[in-house]
């Protein structure tokens, strides 16, 4: 990544000058064919170049800083377009599970996984944003990319929410706070204590739109780029990693203004 970096550096400080990595072999052949026309063969040209970058390195880092900040700039814009195009399926899906205020002002997307320990981690944040914020309104997408057992304990959250949507919240809370790996074992074994019909419950793990659904929902993931959990989208934001309670307040904050 560090080689890459540098390269591209190197390629943008020539750029300065008006060169590029296609342009600088053509323009040094010429030098060497007429070296008349500027006074420098093409090894001449290669010296000093590479003279002045040796005795000044800190232009490749300040040519990579412009370089990161713009590459920072495009794929901001590049969110906020994805998010601009795909805004009715990140923020309203029937298919995702809502915890907080269902008309809430404000609406935070997660993709997670039950399986993942930074999801876990931030549990607590969802929960004290909620607590602290009642006009949060707080979007669920099951994004079960962890393995099989993440993919079995997703199918029966799914089903569970269909057939008792009232304790979904208390659900979601209980088997992504479960010590261990979540499964379709732990999974339906937690639905059964909330009140799940067993008969019911796995009647409904079978139905084929929940396979759709995590379908759509991998494929809204890359169009976001999103490929990690936790991922969440905020306003025209997409942030990715367990940040913290404070940076997602902070883009809450922002979102409503």
């Amino acid at each position: 990544m560090k080689k890459a970096l540098l390269a591209t550096s190197v390629a943008s400080a020539l750029a300065i000058g008006g060169l590029t990595a296609t342009t600088l072999p053509d323009r040094l052949n010429a030098q060497e064919q007429q070296p008349g026309a500027t006074g420098l063969t093409k090894p001449q040209v290669e010296a000093i170049v590479r003279d002045y970058l040796l005795a000044n390195p800190e232009l490749l880092l300040e040519v990579q800083s412009a370089l990161e900040a713009k590459m920072r700039t495009e794929q901001a814009a590049a969110s906020r377009q994805a998010i601009s195009e795909a805004a009715e399926q990140i923020f309203n899906n029937a298919n995702d599970g809502v915890i907080g205020n269902p008309q809430g002002d404000v609406t935070i997307v997660e993709f997670f996984d039950y399986n993942c320990g930074y999801c876990k981690r931030a549990l607590s944040d969802m929960e004290a944003l909620i607590a602290s914020d009642k006009n949060l309104r707080f979007v669920l997408k099951e994004f079960p990319i962890l393995g099989p057992e993440s993919h079995q304990a997703h199918v029966v959250s799914v089903a569970f929410r269909k057939l008792v949507p009232e304790k979904y919240a208390e659900y979601h809370r209980r088997l992504l706070g479960t010590e261990g790996r979540a499964n379709e074992e732990t999974a339906i074994k937690l639905a059964l204590e909330l009140g799940a019909d067993e008969a019911a419950l796995r009647q409904e793990m079978k139905d084929p739109e929940i396979e759709k659904m995590f379908g759509e929902t991998y494929e809204l993931a890359n169009r976001l780029q999103i490929s990690g959990t936790p991922a969440y989208v905020v306003g025209n934001e997409i942030i990715s990693g367990a940040l913290g309670h404070d940076h997602l307040s902070e883009k809450i904050a922002a979102a409503r203004q």
